[in-house]
């Protein structure tokens, strides 16, 4: 059995990587690791030039090949502390939001957390779309001023 050391036939390998071959067939296992990865690479090189002939002709500057992963890479997963930071947020908002008047706080709560329209708040309520406007306006000058306290 010889030993051959990988590194000393591929410059790419930084480390060695030594394989075990029957005696007399080194030469022949080179020529063939050899031939291999050749055809390897020519295969890489034609589908890399087929790809790049391709957003050419569609004109196209991004990847014709998936869509999802670009998205993936594009909109990227919120971290831990984000998601964290967040909830905090919206925990303090909706307990502001619990300190107002009682109309005002089913108001903003129904028309920005359920996201029902005025007027259907109004129709709902039996009262004037005015009325639900302004208390609402009002909500949100007072969320204003609970909030900054917070922040």
């Amino acid at each position: 059995m010889a030993i051959i050391n990988l590194r000393d036939i591929f410059p790419e390998y930084t480390i060695d990587c030594l394989i075990e071959v029957l005696d007399g067939n080194e030469e022949a296992f080179k020529a063939d690791l050899t031939k291999e990865i050749a055809d390897v690479y020519v295969d890489f090189q034609r589908k890399e030039n087929n790809h790049l002939r391709k957003r050419r002709r569609n004109k196209a500057n991004y990847n014709l090949d998936c869509d999802e992963i670009e998205n993936e890479i594009i909109e990227k997963p919120a971290e831990p502390f984000e998601i964290y930071t967040d909830k905090l947020d919206k925990q303090q908002i909706l307990d502001a939001i619990s300190d107002l008047p009682e109309t005002q706080s089913n108001r903003i709560y129904a028309k920005f957390i359920l996201g029902i329209s005025q007027v259907e708040i109004a129709r709902k309520e039996s009262v004037a779309e005015s009325a639900v406007n302004q208390a609402i306006e009002r909500g949100l000058r007072n969320l204003e001023k609970k909030l900054k306290s917070f922040f």
